[in-house]
């Protein structure tokens, strides 16, 4: 051993014996003690006081938890369940067949889905996003809550949140959104509850509802993963591939800043920022083990933008009119639905507009936010059709200038506004809207005029209160027999009114053939006849829901002046009434509604109303059958592509505002209308087509393009049928009662179809066998001693005709209009139409020669119905009154006289010779007695057949009046 290592053996020995000695001495033992002692109550202090104020601590927090929490009522499971699942769903529209339409407008939209219905890859990309400890915590993560606390407390630039998936479901569906110690108080509370309510599962299908994503392609506000799913990249929840699931996961935490779309629609410039979002949640994804690393780095590759729906159109911008008017009539659907609910019946709703508006309003929530279904009965490829149609149509007119309210500046500005249109079509037996055309455009006029606008109706009302209704009561047939003359058909007015569209006028015409040409005038009167009967009363029978009380007495409503106006709708309805028997079946849109839980809380059903018979019915339409094949509406054969039992009216307003065209076959009705949204008239003639021609072409070519889609159920083969109850009759046009003998011979008898209990039982007696002159155009009675070669054989209408048979007590109206300027009324005339003869003979005439045509002017006297001209004494020639006033002869002297209604003959003229021989020796004239230049002293008999004593030899004169000879006559033979 070393010296050094003894050494050292030496000094540890010793060490360790020192130490030994040192804590085996009782010195040392009593210091340890006391050493022990105090270290032990110090530590058992410090825990104490630790103990204490931890408790403190966690009693004031608790304490203040409490304060917290304390007006939050404790929710039952059902409670829960109900808040926890009422999603913000907007309602689904579809065509008629289940044809889906879109969503009704909303502030947000949002479809639900079931967890088994949404990608895998959707859901880890959520939890590992958003909650990583979900399926682990009760409800709330401690440690991230104290994290969340501390940031806030200290106001740490680094904000991590501490909300699970739970916690932000209580705050979209039960709290709200506002940062506060006490929302977030709540929020634990409720995200415990939830948490022993609900399964996990529950709880994520829940969140994945209800959470925002920003927008769709169409600029719509979005929330739940199927509308994100659909509106980012057009496809299901369960169909998103990795990448696509990421996008979607990550955009909840600044949903506005990481969607793709901006609020129009339109794809943003600059997507980084959700691009980016979509990395972070894959990188989440992977440290979380739910992806692989080449399933990663493969959709980090992956270019979403790709996958980007184009922007699309909302149900709104596509189908403006369809969606605006759909909803308008489900929110009076639902409200009647939820009324009922509360024990309130239709007639509460309209009597009270307090109840209507409060019920409206809760409806349009419910269309908002739970997630109906609307069927309706829009044909979808006919609407499609008539909205091309529509558009292509060339010939409504100019636009004209119009002043109009700036709504930003308040200024008046000038626009230029289109010829609007409305048109409806209906399905006569079930009252289905089929199809309609709203207007032009919508961004023009939101104002949708098939369903809003109130217009007159024109001569379209004629059939469906003029000749209906008095058909019903049977006061009126298709034969019967109305005066188309200027009459004063209203009160307050002292002249004729109304007036036929061009002025002109037919005479005695009949039902029929005043409908089919549309005369203003028959209508008015036969209307007139039968108001003390208020025949309005049928339009309300028909839907017709804006009647003014004027509408029911004033007269103008016969030819569609409304005090306020009707739509396009409900004039549609009511020929559609006609078109089904008679039964009115009130227009429909609204098929029924179904919540989202697959009941149907409306279903629409129809109140048929009897309104007219179906005899009643069917002749109106066979009268209607005219108006097409030989009326005003004939020009449709020109256009229509197909052929079709079609009955229907053309109707027009004062000063041309409205132009409207309404027709039914078996299957449907369909009514078009024209006009300017200012009431500004229409063009009569554009492109050399009138308005009214317009007009039928458009309904044409409208119903061109259903009939290409759905030709069985516009062009249906059968015709409409003809009742019981109707018979072929004939009728004297006359009266519109039974033909008698005169009025066969007369050729005027036609034959129409009657109602059989209201067929003509008596016999005309109006037609009275006689004598007239006519003079002009016009025909008076003869008298007796009036002469053959002026009077004619024909028939004379009884004195009292006029007021027994057609009512007119008008003083002033000229009835000599109403024989109709027709061949076969040519030998007829009204026993009103009288000469009266002046008690006086005509004085003689002046007659003048142009080679050899001699002339003369018409003589003063009012009663003179003719002129006779003689050749050396003899009567040559007879020419009545109105005729032109000469006479081409030969060689020879000639005079002429005058001859009045009641037989008595002027002295003779002044004697011309014409194309006079000069060699031949002037013949010499009978004498009888001198006159003179003025009135015979008395009348001269002109004999039984009215030429004078010898029958053919005029009175003497003894005065040749030649002014160019002085030669006087030699004495007679």
């Amino acid at each position: 051993m070393t010296l050094k290592a003894k050494i050292k053996k030496i000094n540890l020995t010793d060490i360790k014996n020192s130490l030994f000695r040192f804590f085996k001495s009782e010195k040392t033992r009593k210091r340890a003690s006391i050493i022990y002692g105090v270290v032990w109550n110090l530590t058992l202090l410090f825990f104490i006081v630790l103990l204490l104020g931890g408790g403190l601590a966690f009693g004031i927090g608790a304490g203040y938890f409490a304060s917290l929490v304390k007006d939050e009522q404790l929710r039952s499971y059902d409670e829960m369940k109900k808040d926890i699942y009422n999603y913000e769903e907007i309602s689904n529209v579809y065509f008629a067949n289940g044809v889906y339409l879109g969503k009704l407008r909303s502030d947000l939209e949002r479809e639900e889905v079931k967890l088994e219905d949404v990608s895998p890859y959707l859901i880890d990309a959520v939890i590992a996003t958003e909650d990583e400890y979900f399926y682990e915590h009760n409800g709330v993560v401690p440690k991230a809550i104290l994290r969340a606390i501390f940031q806030e407390v200290t106001n740490s630039q680094t904000q991590t949140g501490g909300s699970t998936l739970t916690q932000q479901l209580i705050k979209n569906q039960i709290l709200s959104s506002e940062v506060s110690f006490e929302r977030k108080a709540k929020e634990i509370l409720l995200a415990l509850r939830v948490e022993k309510f609900f399964e996990k599962e529950e709880i994520l299908e829940a969140y994945l509802n209800v959470a925002t994503f920003g927008r769709n392609s169409s600029g719509r506000n979005i929330a739940g993963v199927q509308s994100a799913a659909k509106g980012i990249f057009g496809v299901s929840a369960k169909e998103l591939n990795l990448p696509q699931a990421a996008f979607i996961a990550g955009l909840p935490q600044s949903p506005f800043r990481y969607t793709p779309f901006t609020n129009q629609g339109t794809r943003k410039e600059n997507i980084d920022y959700g691009l980016n979002r979509m990395k972070t949640v894959l990188q989440r994804m992977f440290e979380n083990g739910k992806i692989t690393k080449d399933q990663y780095e493969e959709a980090l590759a992956y270019d979403i933008t790709k996958d980007f729906i184009p922007p699309g159109k909302t149900t709104v911008q596509e189908y403006p009119f369809l969606t605006m008017e759909i909803e308008k009539r489900a929110t009076e659907a639902l409200a009647q639905v939820l009324a009922e609910k509360d024990g309130y019946t239709k007639e509460d709703l309209a009597k009270n507009d307090n109840l209507r508006a409060e019920y409206r309003q809760l409806a349009e929530r419910d269309l908002r936010q739970n997630g109906y279904e609307i069927h309706t009965t829009i044909h979808k490829d006919i609407y499609d059709a008539m909205q091309k149609a529509k558009d292509q149509y060339n010939l409504y007119g100019d636009m004209i200038e119009d002043e109009e309210i700036d709504p930003e500046t308040g200024e008046k500005r000038i626009v230029k506004k289109p010829v609007e249109v409305g048109a409806v079509l209906i399905e006569n037996k079930t009252g289905r809207i089929l199809s309609f055309v709203g207007g032009r455009d919508f961004s023009i006029s939101q104002l949708n005029h098939a369903f809003s606008a109130r217009r007159s109706n024109g001569s379209t009302m004629k059939p469906i209160l003029v000749e209906a209704p008095p058909m019903e009561m049977g006061l009126l047939q298709p034969g019967s027999v109305l005066p188309d003359i200027p009459l004063k058909l209203n009160p307050q007015k002292d002249e004729p009114w109304p007036k036929n569209y061009g002025g002109s006028h037919s005479g005695l015409v009949s039902v029929r053939y005043a409908i089919t040409k549309s005369y203003n005038i028959p209508a008015v009167k036969a209307y007139t006849d039968i108001l003390d009967k208020r025949p309005a009363e049928y339009l309300v029978k028909m839907g017709f829901t804006s009647l003014h009380d004027e509408d029911f007495v004033n007269r103008s409503t016969a030819i569609g002046g409304l005090y306020y106006g009707v739509t396009v709708e409900e004039n549609t309805n009511a020929f559609a009434a006609l078109a089904n028997g008679g039964t009115f079946v009130d227009a429909y849109m609204i098929e029924k509604i179904i919540d989202k839980n697959g009941k149907v809380v409306y279903q629409h059903k129809s109140e048929p109303v009897e309104v007219f018979s179906p005899q009643t019915a069917y002749l109106t339409l066979d009268i209607m059958r005219d108006v097409i094949s030989e009326g005003t509406a004939s020009s449709l054969n020109n256009r229509l592509k197909f052929r079709a039992d079609w009955a229907g009216k053309t109707g027009t307003s004062q000063t041309y505002r409205d132009s409207w065209f309404v027709a039914s076959n078996p299957n449907v009705t369909f009514g078009v209308w024209n006009g300017y949204d200012n009431n500004k008239p229409l063009q009569q003639t554009y492109k050399g087509y009138s308005y009214g021609v317009r007009n039928i072409y458009l309904w044409a070519d409208l119903m061109n393009a259903a009939y290409d889609v759905n030709p069985e159920l516009i062009a249906p083969q059968e015709t409409f049928k003809m009742p019981g109850g109707i018979v072929r009759r004939s009728y004297c046009v006359v009266s519109g009662l039974l033909p008698s003998d005169t009025c066969r011979r007369a050729g005027l008898v036609e034959t129409d179809l009657f109602k059989a209990t209201y067929v003509p039982t008596e016999v005309d007696n109006n037609l009275i066998e006689g004598k007239y002159v006519e003079i002009g155009d016009k025909k008076y009675l003869a008298l007796d001693s009036t002469p053959d070669d002026f009077a004619k054989s024909g028939l004379i209408l009884a004195p009292d005709y006029a007021e027994r048979v057609l009512g007119i007590t008008d003083k002033d109206a000229d009835l000599s209009e109403l024989i109709p300027k027709k061949e076969r009324w040519e030998n007829v005339l009204l026993a009103d139409d009288k000469i009266t003869e002046n008690g006086k003979a005509p004085s003689p005439l002046k007659i003048e020669a142009s080679g050899l045509k001699i002339t003369w002017k018409e003589h003063p006297h009012d009663d003179i119905i003719g002129y006779r001209v003689y050749k050396y004494g003899i009567k040559v020639a007879s020419i009545p009154a109105g005729k032109e006033l000469s006479y081409t002869g030969d060689n020879g002297p000639y005079f002429v006289t005058a001859v009045d209604i009641a037989g008595k003959e002027s002295p003779p003229s002044n004697i011309l010779m014409i194309g006079h021989d000069p060699g031949m020796e002037e013949p010499a004239l009978p004498i009888d007695k001198p006159i003179n230049d003025g009135e015979p002293e008395e009348p001269i008999d002109p004999g039984e057949n009215g030429n004078g004593p010898s029958g053919n030899s005029p009175p003497a004169n003894n005065q040749n009046r030649n002014n160019n000879s002085n030669k006087k006559p030699a004495p007679g033979d």
